[in-house]
């Protein structure tokens, strides 16, 4: 498998094949692709490792490969201090799922950078000043990597990158609490590229709820659908990762445009309240939205998943129970030193692609991987090199070309169309400023 410890090759699909082969993955001559169906079967209870052919990587090569969610940008501030010359991601980086040649290595055609700030920083006046230091990272990133990176603003803007050459680089705000309450600064955002907001983050606010804290509006407020129909105004994708189940079906029935879960998988196989049930994967489809699948293992492991939730339980107990926040801390150290989470393999993230699409259809299934965000990764799913292993991994399981282009990367750009075209039909000049 590829590891994010092994230096990697650029280029062509030779390049590829001597990675592959020198990451001990054994390379075969034959098409590794099955019958198509809507919704293939799931796999059997034996899984080998998957072994990467050359029609995989020549079919990886040539679709657009789309990753909803990475947040590198934040490891970057934790790390370096957003400072390219103490981590310079030209070059390969152990202490990250991410650099730009292992970018190239995966076939990576555009990446939606989060610029995610703690919640925390609200509860001190600071969301929305960290966003934009966020932000200005990410336009630093791309300046400083102009032959490999390129702002994108729009679906022609992806393809027209993609086509030179160059990873597409979108922007993501991961949290509502970065707008401050504010239509006005969820425009100005907006205007320095923010391609889509996640509703909330782990906590809930006074407008929209969060998966993972206790309801405070009852799923969304009237202010969280005046959020909502200004995203669908501006043309930026609502994304509904991180919220609860009862804000996801409010903004369903509220948003005109399609709607994206940027890093969520599905609850119906792992239950996280992180993940997406049946009922609003449903719901997705009839809007014409995408789940990207994410790969954290505690999402993705039925078991870890399990024990993720336990987890939280274990730290709001302890948080009632002891004020000093170092204590707590101490607490779940030894917690973690009891509790061993399963990693699963890459055949665990294609159950969850195979049930999205069994239950929303394959047209409404993407990627999100949540790289640099995440603590526990599944086999074979290392780091950003791997991407291939998974396009082998859906010809193994009898999807088709065609049906694959679509997970890997069209089901998003036909969204950003959509919502673009939302955003044309609403004309209304926007509200004055507050």
């Amino acid at each position: 498998m590829f590891s994010h410890r092994q230096t990697l090759r650029r280029g062509s699909l030779q390049s590829l094949l001597w990675s592959a082969a020198a990451s001990g993955l054994v390379l075969l001559g034959r098409d590794g692709r099955g019958a198509e169906s809507s919704a293939p079967a799931a796999a059997p209870p034996s899984r080998p490792p998957v072994v990467l052919t050359e029609a995989a990587l020549r079919l990886h090569r040539s679709a657009l490969v789309i990753d909803g969610h990475n947040d590198l940008p934040w490891e970057l501030r934790k790390q370096a201090a957003g400072q390219f010359e103490r981590l310079d991601i030209a070059q390969p980086q152990r202490t990250l799922h991410t650099d730009l040649p292992r970018l190239r290595q995966g076939g990576v055609g555009a990446q939606f950078w989060s610029v995610w700030v703690p919640v925390e920083t609200a509860r001190r006046g600071r969301a929305l000043s960290t966003t934009l230091e966020q932000i200005d990272l990410v336009h630093r990133m791309i300046a400083r990597y102009p032959e490999t990176l390129e702002l994108a603003r729009t679906a022609d803007d992806v393809l027209r990158i993609h086509r030179a050459g160059k990873i597409a680089s979108l922007i993501g705000v991961e949290g509502g609490h970065s707008i401050e309450g504010s239509l006005e600064v969820l425009r100005r955002l907006h205007e320095l590229g923010a391609a889509y907001m996640t509703l909330t983050h782990s906590e809930s606010l006074d407008w929209c709820d969060s998966a993972t804290d206790d309801p405070r509006c009852g799923g969304l407020s009237p202010f969280g659908e005046e959020v909502v129909r200004e995203m669908n105004r501006l043309g930026m994708l609502v994304d509904l990762s991180h919220v609860s189940p009862d804000a996801m079906r409010a903004v369903l029935r509220v948003s005109r445009a399609p709607v994206i879960f940027s890093h969520s998988s599905a609850r119906g196989l792992a239950d996280h309240p992180r993940n997406v049930p049946d009922d609003v994967l449903k719901l997705t489809a009839a809007n014409g939205g995408v789940v990207m699948v994410n790969f954290f293992s505690s999402f993705i492991v039925p078991s870890s998943a399990a024990l993720s939730v336990n987890r939280m339980k274990f730290r709001r107990e302890q948080e009632r129970l002891l004020a000093d926040a170092v204590a707590v801390d101490a607490a779940l150290k030894r917690w973690d030193a009891q509790h061993t989470p399963d990693r699963g393999s890459i055949h665990t993230l294609i159950d969850h692609i195979d049930h999205i699409a069994r239950v929303a259809g394959v047209d409404h299934v993407g990627l999100g991987s949540d790289y640099d965000g995440i603590t526990l990764v599944p086999e074979q799913l290392e780091d950003v090199s791997c991407f291939p292993l998974i396009t082998q991994a859906l010809l193994d399981r009898g999807y088709s070309e065609e049906q694959i282009r679509k997970i890997l990367g069209e089901n998003l750009l036909r969204v950003m169309r959509g919502a673009e075209q939302v955003s044309r039909g609403m004309t209304q000049p926007p509200p004055p400023r507050e």
